[in-house]
């Protein structure tokens, strides 16, 4: 399949930061493609160069057949992007919102009315259209910011964070819009911080760190960077940090750290079978009230292959 936006190895650099290395993936028509990464990691660079709001010191991309450098105009016109930051002016309603935005895009007037209910239709705001964009929740601010992007019938929607500080229905309506887009036939990429989101929407992840791709597949495809291993919380009363050292030189632990001020997060081979052992390695020094092993998923992946230390 031809891809509908791709980049080949795009680099930024900050002075002495070097904030994107050589980054380069592919999204083909009708798939949506997940990109994670920790904080600080090249994500917000990589979308803006991707979106032509920051030019590459080197690389390119390539949108719907169109170079981004040669041609802007063209490859723009068939991306829609939402930030992180809502990109509403509050004092317009929502109707007076599209309608701006949809003015910029191109849209003739008679085209863009019919558009603009298709639009609010979509987002299930027909009902809300005339109210203030400053009397709207989160939720509702967030909807419409997605409709802008859509006004213009784009063949690649690039979402960035598209649900961070939503409630559960907002939250609900927004995915399964989303996976709705895809079904028609439009191709997505979808940064969150929240794995489930990811795992559900996206077919194929790339994970970015420091600056660059580090590694790329489906779900299953990075999860099996895991091996065998399972992932184990223990919620402990007493010294954590002493038990967090023993659990560590455990054999068969691969990863053990701090989740929080009562529980140690770690990733072992065959979990369920290693129980015993691992309590039996705390004894004298915490008291493990509750166990859970979970079985790898997306975010074990994650963590396993960007590390755990909290980042800034």
């Amino acid at each position: 399949m031809t891809a509908t936006l791709s980049c080949t190895g795009l680099s930024k650099r900050y002075g002495d930061i070097l904030a994107v290395q050589d980054v380069g993936f592919f999204i083909e028509k009708g798939e949506a493609y997940g990109l994670l990464g920790p904080n600080g990691a090249g994500k917000t660079t990589a979308i803006s160069m991707l979106v032509g709001l920051l030019q590459p010191d080197a690389g390119s991309v390539q949108v719907c057949g169109h170079d981004l450098a040669a041609d802007p105009i063209a490859a723009k016109a068939k991306i829609g992007y939402v930030p992180q930051e809502i990109a509403l002016y509050p004092d317009l309603t929502a109707r007076e919102n599209l309608r701006f935005f949809g003015r910029l895009y191109g849209l003739p007037r008679r085209e863009l009315a019919k558009r603009i209910d298709e639009v609010l239709d979509f987002v299930g705001l027909s009902d809300r259209a005339d109210g203030k964009i400053d009397t709207y929740s989160g939720g509702m601010k967030r909807r419409i910011n997605i409709g802008a992007a859509l006004l213009h019938r784009p063949q690649v929607l690039i979402l960035d964070e598209p649900t961070v500080g939503v409630d559960p229905q907002s939250r609900k309506a927004i995915l399964d819009g989303v996976e709705q887009l895809v079904a028609d036939g439009m191709s997505l990429l979808y940064t969150s911080h929240y794995m489930e989101e990811v795992e559900r929407v996206c077919k194929r992840v790339g994970i970015i760190d420091h600056g660059r791709v580090i590694a790329e597949g489906t779900r299953k495809e990075l999860v099996s960077t895991l091996g065998s291993a399972d992932r184990v919380e223990l919620v402990l009363d007493g010294d954590l940090d002493v038990a967090t050292e023993k659990l560590r030189a455990v054999q068969g632990v691969t990863e053990a750290v701090r989740a929080g001020t009562s529980s140690i997060r770690l990733i072992v081979n065959e979990g369920s079978h290693l129980l015993p052992t691992l309590i039996a390695a705390v004894q004298g020094i915490a008291v493990v009230t509750a166990v859970e092993v979970i079985e790898p998923d997306l975010e074990a992946a994650f963590l396993h292959l960007t590390g755990n230390k909290l980042r800034d």
